[in-house]
């Protein structure tokens, strides 16, 4: 059999013009308020007018078809290329088994499940299968972010994108999966000082996750904490997630509260995170193996 891994993420605009069509595609036909596309125009001109989101990811690609000596395509769930343009591409040229890795190590209904529908409309049974649902606590990875904070003499918080709060009502396991990765990051690279945060909630009128980073910021400085190391563990590249609410949002607050505050690089293609990437579809391919 001819294995191949489709790698897929969010997807960004390339440019300014494409922010409109961008948000439309994740609106999903429902209409685009004018006031969404002035505000991420105006942040994205702030990040240099473009995310680097698809070049890194196809970065990604690039290393981890290295590393593992078959082939892998990229698929985003809101940009191009499509799920759907990774799984024809693949079939093309002759894989007949397929794997679904998707670029957040965390579960939940409202995002995972969304790329492995994709993936499965795109593959309708042309292929088999296989797709690994969440690598939160994948020890390579938990190794390579240890890395990033082992021997921070400051506070660290751990911060993932936000998502509304109903998710919890129906046992989704996105929150513990990620106090699971933060608790286990900690413990592995020795940090003491540590809490958690979300970023990037959307104002939907409905209660999202928090604290957001910005009112744990607030809290750390009224208990007397000087000074702070952000660690993104639900992010694996740098995108507007990234550039803006950590780099730009956070680091504004932080400077009004007299915080020192740095952020640990993102993992991109660092080689020990490829080498983690490597290990979980070698793991995932040989225990979903036909017998």
């Amino acid at each position: 059999m001819s294995a191949a891994v489709v790698l897929m993420a969010y997807g960004s605009p390339e440019r300014i013009d494409d922010i409109r069509p961008y948000l439309e595609d994740i609106r999903e036909g429902r209409p685009v308020w004018e006031a969404a596309v002035e505000e991420l125009t105006k942040r994205y001109r702030r990040i240099g007018g473009r995310s680097p989101l698809d070049e890194i990811t196809e970065r990604q690609r690039t290393a981890l078809e290295r590393e593992l000596g078959i082939s892998v395509y990229v698929g985003m769930k809101h940009w191009r290329p499509r799920i759907a343009d990774a799984v024809e591409t693949a079939l093309e040229r002759g894989a007949d088994r397929l794997l679904g890795i998707v670029l957040a190590p965390h579960y939940s209904s409202l995002s995972i499940a969304g790329y492995r529908e994709r993936l499965e409309d795109a593959l309708d049974g042309r292929a088999e299968l296989a797709f690994v649902e969440s690598w939160h606590d994948h020890e390579p990875f938990i190794a390579v972010l240890a890395d990033r904070v082992r021997g921070a003499e400051t506070h660290v918080v751990f911060t993932a994108h936000s998502l509304p709060e109903r998710i919890l009502a129906a046992g989704d396991p996105y929150r513990d999966q990620l106090l699971e990765t933060s608790r286990l990051v900690a413990e592995r690279a020795g940090v003491e000082r540590w809490s958690f945060a979300f970023q990037s909630a959307s104002p939907t009128g409905e209660p999202w996750l928090g604290p957001d980073i910005l009112e744990e910021l607030d809290a750390l400085h009224q208990r007397g904490v000087r000074s702070v190391l952000l660690a993104p563990v639900g992010f694996v590249s740098d995108h507007l997630e990234i550039l803006w609410d950590l780099d730009v949002e956070a680091r504004e607050r932080a400077a009004e509260l007299g915080l020192e505050l740095d952020r640990i690089e993102s993992l991109n293609d660092d080689p020990a995170f490829i080498r983690a990437l490597a290990a979980l579809a070698r793991q995932t391919l040989r225990v979903a193996s036909p017998k």
